[in-house]
């Protein structure tokens, strides 16, 4: 009896004549998302005291490197009536758009940039550099000072800023 376990060996260490083998092919995908949160209306109130500012957190999901248009229609705050103003009142105020834009590729990074207002006029691209979004979009619009001696014309005053975002 002792003879015989003496000559046992394991069957893991044994080699499986005969044996075939069988590669089995695993895939899937994941679909490319690029979307950004609503973004909301800045309302500086009186436009009298420059270097008012509006800033806004917004979400951003993109699960690709993308890049940012950023277009304006006037490339300033504009009189709603007379963009030009009147006489020696001014009817327009200058901004910039600060943007802050955390990426990863794959150690974290911070693309910013600032933009004139006017320099929106034709658009101006931002781009994630490679970079997949992770923590949303910080958006800061700044006022100007008014170039008129005199300052501004009544009434109201508005611009549009259009931001549109497209995987690469």
């Amino acid at each position: 009896m002792l003879l015989a376990c003496a000559l046992a060996t394991p069957a893991a260490a044994q080699e499986i004549s005969n044996a075939k083998s069988v590669d089995i092919s695993v895939q899937g995908s994941i679909a490319q998302r690029c979307q950004m949160g609503a973004i909301p209306t800045a309302d500086f109130g009186d436009l009298t005291r420059p270097g008012k500012v509006a800033a806004a957190k917004v979400a951003l999901d993109c699960n690709v490197p993308f890049t940012m248009l950023i277009k304006a229609q006037n490339g300033a705050l504009v009189h709603s009536d007379m963009p030009h103003g009147q006489g020696p009142y001014a009817g327009t105020v200058p901004y910039s758009l600060d943007i802050e834009l955390p990426v990863r590729r794959p150690a974290t990074e911070m693309i910013s940039k600032v933009f004139e207002g006017r320099a929106l006029l034709g658009g101006q691209a931002i781009s994630s550099a490679g970079g997949i979004a992770m923590d949303g979009l910080l958006l800061k619009l700044s006022l100007g000072s008014v170039s008129s001696e005199a300052g501004l014309l009544a009434g109201q005053y508005g611009e549009v800023i259009e931001i549109t975002i497209a995987p690469n």
